[in-house]
């Protein structure tokens, strides 16, 4: 959900899970051609999507015009091309009614044909003959204003709020999100539809450009860092938030002095931006997905393995113009980044070696001073404002984030007002009502849970003093068996002891401890790496791109390669649950001087389970290790060629029960690409510039053995 505006964002998570936004329509059209209110009257009704229950539509007739409307979307006009052939005027989509044997509507397929529609067909099922006012949205003020802040430049802002509550009423609370994505298209229809929820309930909205973006002035500086000791001429994002908040309470009337901050994301960045060197009237911010340390688990490097189609797009997004057009190459990536060579290769020929990040890749690939002054938690040393952080379980952007900044806050939360929420979702995927990801079914919307039962009421408690939020610290959905558990802390204690699971002989898995020796043998060359997704790889935020559900991608279309080891158990006789931290503790040698290690830890599932799920092979949690960095992110050195060596890193939190009869599977693998640049496993100073000679073929030798136990360690329930 990053790399758009927010707007689109929301737009997007809308238009794909409602549906219902059928679009805006013009009152005339020479296509549409009139029908009688008996034939009108035959589609009146509620629907809901197949596949997706909770999605409801309702189609209302009005004399002798007929209308849709949606919880999340507004009353939109349909016309008619012939009967049961409906359209939108000036889109892309038609609807068209099917029928019965007996001539009675029973559903609809709502069909995008545009060359830019994401969402294909879409099959409807009516489920009630009477139509109904489904959406409830409170009609919000638009205006917009240059704020200036302490050095004198001027932010953009547009403010919403409820028509009539500038004069009389309530005194509201402010709502705000700021960002580099753009905020033109914010308005009434987008809020109510992002935020039921809070919409209904009455905010002040503010949405802000972040300076040296769209229509604020000043210079953009990605990640910009927290000036830690600063003087009164010193600007970050915590100055610009703080003054824009003392703008907001000064000149914006009839609020009640507080103010949230929330946002995902690069939005989530600045919201944890909110809480440091505070304004006294921020009472409530909520980080989701927040981008906290690019360099040691986010965005652009994950433990030192760098994530190279993600910078080289996104890069070129934000700081090649002052907007964030996004990159859509034809070309798979995969090829391209192959016949490059390396980043240096890549940037030279896209033209954006001279970008500031791009630079900052090329001349700093170990974990220097330039990144750890971006990285955000050494700054949350003690908790000034209650703080929900958000996370997704397939987050394919900033998983680390959310997990992170609640680690860094949890120690110094005095006052139990720091809290987590980690449920089955990519980036942003709380936004949707879905009860999807990918091919997998959660049984429940749980975004609408989430927000119903745990965002709104803690924007409430705090903003309105009103009841209902009882969250105690952690609320995480655990997987598999699909339902929401409650922890008094993260990762949780109570209840749970730790446990191992040891990659066995015959590339097997145990809970037991090994005594045999063992050792599983590939040859990883980097000539031919292991894709990370299915191919062709489009750009991150092109056309078409799979992007944003690869993590829960069948790794079937890997697992039978010859250049990675598979450990699997045999069938399970009951449920067998992770939980917490999932840590990779590898002892493994490699024939070169370098190498990168990958670990996924995957859900096989039956070869009869339901759904289409026979055999899917689902990630749980998986992580990247740069060898050279097995000791210190600052300082790399070389692997001694065929010595064991142990790796160990946190494949990242997760919840999730292995049910009887699914299989736990280990494998892991030396390249993941081209998700993350190749290692030559030829040892050099700068992978970002290596020459092509430096890539080699190299044998990897994973051991199990009472002295070399590779395993992974986590929490199980007692």
């Amino acid at each position: 959900m990053k790399r758009c505006g927010w707007s689109c964002v929301l737009a997007g998570a809308v238009l794909l899970t409602t549906a219902v936004a059928w679009g805006q329509v013009a009152t005339d059209d020479p296509q549409a051609i009139p029908l009688p209110a008996a034939k009108l009257d035959e589609y009146v009704g509620q629907y809901h999507i197949a596949a997706e229950p909770d999605i409801i539509a309702s189609i209302t007739r009005e004399g002798d015009a007929l209308y849709t409307e949606g919880l999340r979307s507004p009353k939109t006009l349909l016309r008619a091309e012939s009967p049961d052939h409906f359209f939108i005027s000036g889109s892309e989509t038609r609807l068209v009614f099917e029928r019965d044997s007996s001539g009675k509507v029973t559903g609809v397929s709502r069909q995008a044909t545009g060359p830019r529609s994401a969402s294909g067909m879409v099959e409807w099922v009516r489920f009630s003959d009477e139509g109904a006012h489904l959406n409830h949205f409170v009609e919000y003020m638009r205006t917009e204003e240059m704020v200036p802040v302490r050095d004198g430049v001027k932010l953009h802002l547009v403010i919403l709020r409820p028509k009539g509550s500038e004069k009389s009423g309530e005194p509201l609370p402010f709502l705000m999100v700021r960002t580099p994505y753009g905020i033109d298209g914010e308005s009434s229809d987008s809020v109510n539809a992002s935020k039921p929820e809070l919409a209904q309930s009455g905010y002040i909205f503010v949405f802000g450009d972040i300076r040296g973006r769209y229509g604020s002035e000043g210079q953009f500086v990605m990640n910009r860092p927290v000036v830690a000791h600063k003087t009164k001429s010193d600007i970050d994002e915590t100055t610009d938030t703080y003054d824009t908040v003392a703008w907001l309470l000064k000149n914006v009337p009839n609020n009640n002095g507080k103010v949230g901050v929330y946002g995902i994301s690069y939005p989530g960045f600045l919201a944890t931006m909110a809480g440091i060197d505070a304004h006294p009237a921020v009472k409530a911010i909520s980080p989701q997905a927040p981008m906290t340390n690019i360099w040691m688990g986010d965005d652009f490097f994950h433990n030192g393995a760098f994530r190279e189609t993600y910078g080289f797009d996104y890069v070129q997004q934000l700081e090649a113009q002052k907007t964030d057009v996004r990159v859509d190459s034809t070309e798979d990536t995969f090829n391209f980044f192959l016949r490059n060579v390396n980043f240096a290769g890549a940037a030279k020929s896209a033209g954006m070696s001279d970008l500031p990040t791009a630079k900052a890749f090329l001349t700093h690939p170990e974990y220097s001073k330039f990144w750890q002054d971006m990285a955000v938690e050494p700054h949350l040393t003690k908790v000034e404002v209650p703080t929900l952080e958000v996370g997704g379980w397939w987050d394919q952007e900033d998983m680390w984030g959310p997990q992170a900044q609640y680690a860094a806050l949890e120690p110094h939360d005095k006052s139990h007002e720091v809290f987590l929420v980690l449920g089955p979702w990519n980036h942003g995927g709380w936004v949707a009502t879905t009860r999807h990801l990918g091919a997998v079914n959660f049984d429940a919307a749980t975004g609408d849970q989430y927000r119903k039962t745990i965002e709104a009421p803690f924007f409430e408690k705090y903003l309105k003093d009103k009841p209902g939020f009882d969250l105690k610290d952690t609320a995480s959905f655990r997987t598999g068996v699909n339902k929401w558990e409650h922890y008094s802390a993260w990762p949780p204690k109570e209840g749970f002891a730790p446990a191992k699971l040891y990659l066995a002989a015959a590339h097997g898995l145990s809970f037991k401890a090994p005594s045999a020796e063992s050792k599983a043998e590939y040859v990883a060359d980097p000539a031919n790496p292991v894709p990370y997704r299915h191919r062709p790889i489009q750009s991150t935020y092109g056309n078409g791109s799979k992007w944003r559900p690869w993590l829960v991608e069948d790794q079937r279309f890997v697992s039978d390669r010859k250049d990675l080891a598979n450990f699997t158990t045999a069938p399970l006789d009951h449920d067998v649950t992770v939980t917490g931290d999932v840590m990779a503790d590898l002892f493994a040698a490699t024939t070169g001087s370098d190498a990168d290690w990958v670990v996924k830890l995957i859900d096989v599932y039956p070869d009869d389970a339901p759904d289409g799920m026979g055999s899917y092979q689902l990630m749980i949690a998986d992580e990247i290790l740069r060898g050279r960095y097995r000791k210190s992110f600052e300082k790399p050195e070389a692997v001694k060629p065929g010595e064991v060596t142990e790796y160990k890193w946190s494949l990242h939190g997760a919840d999730h029960t292995f049910l009887k009869g699914h299989r736990i599977m280990v494998e892991v693998q030396s390249t993941w690409f081209p998700l993350y640049d190749r290692n030559p496993q030829t040892y050099v100073p700068n992978i970002m510039s290596a020459p092509a000679t430096a890539y080699k073929p190299e044998t990897i030798s994973i051991y199990g053995s009472s002295k070399y136990p590779s395993h992974l360690e986590f929490e199980m329930p007692q």
